[in-house]
């Protein structure tokens, strides 16, 4: 009898949760993006078309970017633990702190199962289905400044819903200003170079959806 009775608990506990992540999908319905993060720029590495030494100096750069600069999402050196630009990874944050508001409204009266058991399935659910950010640092070379950019970039190891077929995908991004060296070409000389304002997107918030 104990023995059935165990059976019939995991099973009802089955349903349940696939019930409840049905309710979820329902509430979070991201719009996925498929353009970010931006594919590595392949250009031509001709020194000509290169910033020289002045054209780099700090300050006249600090200038021209003035309060866009952001030093969350952008270094001006390689970034190293040791010069304040350690990477935070959002996967490593920890699941001890309160569990977000739409899962804290799954209905789980069909469970019938103790106010404890409830908390572990939504935590195992807020566990199993959330997408975290994961960040890298990316060069983009001596034409931007800043040259490094914290990228973000959604995992897809495995499928976030239960049944599988949805995966972590993009569905929401920031831009970060920076300065991007133009030189204007004709087909009879080389124009002047000049920096110009330019924005990147990053991705800032990953999402359960279908591909």
């Amino acid at each position: 009898m104990e023995m059935k009775a165990s059976s019939a608990l995991v099973l009802c506990v089955s349903v349940t949760v696939h019930l409840a992540l049905a309710q979820l999908q329902l509430l979070l319905r991201p719009s996925p993006s498929d353009h970010l993060p931006v594919p590595d720029l392949h250009e031509e590495p001709d020194p000509a078309l290169e910033p020289g030494e002045k054209d780099l100096a700090p300050r006249l750069l600090r200038r021209k970017l003035g309060s866009s600069f952001d030093p969350v999402f952008s270094s001006v050196g390689q970034p190293t633990p040791g010069n304040g630009s350690v990477i935070t990874r959002e996967d490593d944050m920890s699941l001890a702190g309160a569990i977000p508001r739409e899962f804290q409204q799954l209905d789980f009266t069909g469970l019938r199962a103790a106010a404890k058991t409830e908390r572990r399935v939504r935590r195992w659910l807020w566990s199993y289905t959330r997408c975290p950010v994961l960040s890298v640092w990316k060069d983009l070379g001596v034409r931007f400044w800043p040259r490094y950019v914290k990228e973000g970039q959604c995992s897809a190891e495995r499928s976030c819903s239960l049944p599988e077929g949805m995966f972590c995908k993009p569905v929401r991004s920031v831009s970060v200003t920076l300065l991007r060296w133009r030189c204007q070409q004709d087909s009879r000389a080389l124009r002047p170079c000049s920096w110009i304002r330019a924005r990147y997107p990053v991705i800032s918030q990953c999402g359960c959806a279908c591909l």
